[in-house]
């Protein structure tokens, strides 16, 4: 059994967009949001370079990279810390394509091929849960979950009354 568990994977599955963090050449964070990233298998993430060139060049100088997804209903997520490797090419790269080109079940992206400028893969050498402190005073899951339902409704509505009754 790798690093990531059923549970992890089915968050990067079901949440796909992911925040990646990475080291800048001056030791300042880089951080970018993912929307192609998902399990690759047991021990490993990747994502798509789509329009990535800052994280994509800071993995080529330093390979540390921390990659984050939250379940905004739930406000519970995962942390992956580990080592990114940028693939433009090779075996495993044609075989990440594939996945991405939905050979193998998966289509997160419209033309790949066109699209794709890279994928990285990242090892994972640790893993942590993200829990949000809305559970420290003793809120279940559920009620959070309805706070935020509610929350994303209310957002909903007056979206929709803003665009069809501009101000």
């Amino acid at each position: 059994m790798g690093i990531l568990t059923d549970d992890m994977k089915r968050m990067l599955d079901e949440q796909r967009l992911a925040f990646v963090a990475t080291v800048c050449p001056d030791g300042t964070p880089n951080l970018s949001p993912k929307g192609t990233t998902m399990a690759w298998d047991d021990d490993h993430i990747v994502f798509a370079h789509l329009h990535s060139p800052q994280t994509v060049e800071n993995l080529r100088h330093n390979p540390a990279i921390e990659v984050n997804v939250v379940d905004g209903v739930t406000r519970k997520g995962y942390r992956f810390k580990g080592r990114g490797e940028v693939l433009d090419s090779g075996p495993l790269h044609d075989r990440i394509m594939a996945m991405y080109r939905g050979d193998t079940g998966h289509d997160p992206l419209r033309d790949p091929d066109r699209r794709v400028k890279a994928v990285v893969l990242v090892a994972i050498e640790r893993a942590l849960p993200l829990i949000s402190p809305a559970y420290d005073g003793g809120a279940t899951e559920a009620e959070i979950v309805a706070e935020w339902e509610e929350y994303w409704q209310r957002l909903r509505a007056r979206r929709a009354t803003s665009v069809t009754d501009p101000v």
